[in-house]
């Protein structure tokens, strides 16, 4: 499977980038490949201001040039985005820092405002839109299982390694990892064009394709009656809110205390808990259906539920995690794509995708407002905009795939998106990578609990 290529190409390349952190460091600190001793917790103030964190940066909120163009690109990032599956976290840190002024942190914090606002939208306007082929919910929820307690696993660990890992080297994985799901996710949306162009031409109709436009039959109150699945949004919700009292009491602890180790664990048998029920759900289903002779799929993807095959799920889903908590994004950068690689079709890939990244953007938000880590009036300011264009952009773009009959639209903006924000997220991060160089700062691994 080419998704097992990539997934190959990133595991090397992330240990190539990781192993190098030691030769850059000699070379940018004459061969100190540590921290003064002298920095410990007790004085880690003064670290994080050396070796590796901005002063915390909040502009005022008023009318002017930055907020306008701030507003014009968070529109179109989170329509574009959504539209995708991906959230848009790539775009909107950059144009924080840049344009408005923020820090890193403040500006990832309030990136997971516009990305919770945008999916919340998303996932009201694609409960009233039917499935395109099947009577089924257009969010695949057992998709949503199986990855969401992985991917929330996964962004704690993130956030964790973005304490460590030095900024150069955030930046390195994430040049690595947008260009390769770039480039897969556009050799994806040519195939698909050119399927949807045979199809067209020979006015076979496959019925994958058919029914793009949205059928009339339903009332709109029907449609999300059948698109809602309330017990498998209560057990997502259940796993929302277990992870998020441990993070909040986690906050009050002492770093590196027993008890926030403990706290941590915790975390581990919870997703995995969560994720081995749907698993074991899958698979026995998956085995019943193939020893009677029957072909009909459990869930939106082609993909066959062996062990080998759910193992390789939980990585990406871990994976998508760690990527979500380095980059401030809601993890969809992994997700979306996966999700089309394994044989879902673009508009239930969004629709699930967008739906997972809601809860885990919704995590960090709360917990981010606990922490007050971004100011309020900028993060409603901003996710208002992300709501209207989260909606906006899925009805434009369902328009334009009823019009066209072209499904393909979804994978081209999933595509377009990762790639611009790897130019983006590369542009900052190789420019404040060289001022680091110039300055002879330390750019090893940093201490976990002293940088906490």
């Amino acid at each position: 499977m080419a998704v097992k290529g990539l997934l190959m190409y990133l595991l090397i390349a992330f240990s190539f980038a990781v192993s190098s952190v030691y030769f850059v460091n000699n070379f940018s600190h004459g061969g100190n490949n540590k921290p003064p001793l002298a920095f410990t917790s007790l004085n880690s103030s003064f670290l994080e201001e050396k070796y590796g964190s901005e002063p915390k940066i909040w502009p005022e909120l008023k009318f002017s040039w930055k907020i306008v163009l701030a507003t014009v690109i968070g529109f179109l990032g989170s329509a574009c985005g959504t539209v995708g599956g991906v959230g848009g976290g790539g775009i909107f840190v950059p144009m924080l820092t840049l344009i408005v002024g923020f820090d890193t942190k403040s500006a990832a914090a309030i990136s997971k405002c516009m990305i919770m606002g945008a999916s919340a939208s998303s996932v009201w306007y694609n409960l009233r839109v039917p499935h395109p082929c099947r009577q089924v919910p257009i969010i695949d929820y057992n998709l949503a299982l199986l990855f969401q307690p992985m991917l929330m696993l996964g962004i704690t660990i993130g956030v964790s390694l973005s304490v460590v890992f030095p900024y150069w080297l955030i930046t390195v994985l994430i040049i690595i990892l947008f260009l390769g799901t770039s480039s897969r996710s556009f050799a994806k949306a040519i195939k698909m064009w050119k399927e949807e162009t045979i199809l067209k031409v020979s006015v076979i109709i496959d019925a994958e394709y058919e029914p793009l436009a949205p059928r009339e039959e339903k009332t709109t109150l029907q449609i999300m009656r059948d698109n809602l699945n309330i017990k498998r949004f209560a057990v997502l919700l259940l796993l929302w809110i277990c992870f998020l009292l441990l993070q909040v009491i986690k906050n009050e602890t002492k770093a590196c205390s027993s008890l926030y180790w403990l706290l941590n664990s915790l975390q581990l048998p919870i997703a995995l808990s969560a994720f081995g029920y749907e698993c074991l759900k899958l698979y026995k289903e998956s085995k019943k259906r193939t020893m009677a002779g029957n072909q009909e799929r459990i869930c939106e993807a082609t993909l066959q539920w062996t062990g080998p095959n759910l193992a390789f799920c939980a990585i990406c889903g871990l994976l998508g995690g760690i990527v979500g908590g380095l980059l401030g994004s809601g993890g969809g950068f992994i997700l979306g794509p996966l999700l089309l690689e394994i044989g879902v079709i673009p508009q239930v890939a969004s629709a699930t995708a967008t739906f997972v990244m809601m809860f885990s953007s919704s995590l960090s938000v709360v917990e981010f407002y606990l922490l007050k880590r971004f100011p309020v009036p900028y993060g409603l300011y901003l996710m208002s905009v992300s709501i209207l264009a989260g909606f906006w952009g899925q009805f434009v773009v369902r328009k334009l795939i009823t019009i066209l009959k072209r499904a393909s639209i979804i994978v081209f903006i999933l595509s377009s998106v990762i790639f611009a924000s790897a130019i983006t997220m590369g542009i900052v991060g190789i420019d404040k990578s060289i001022k680091m160089i110039y300055n002879h700062e330390f750019m090893g691994f940093l201490d976990f609990c002293s940088s906490q």
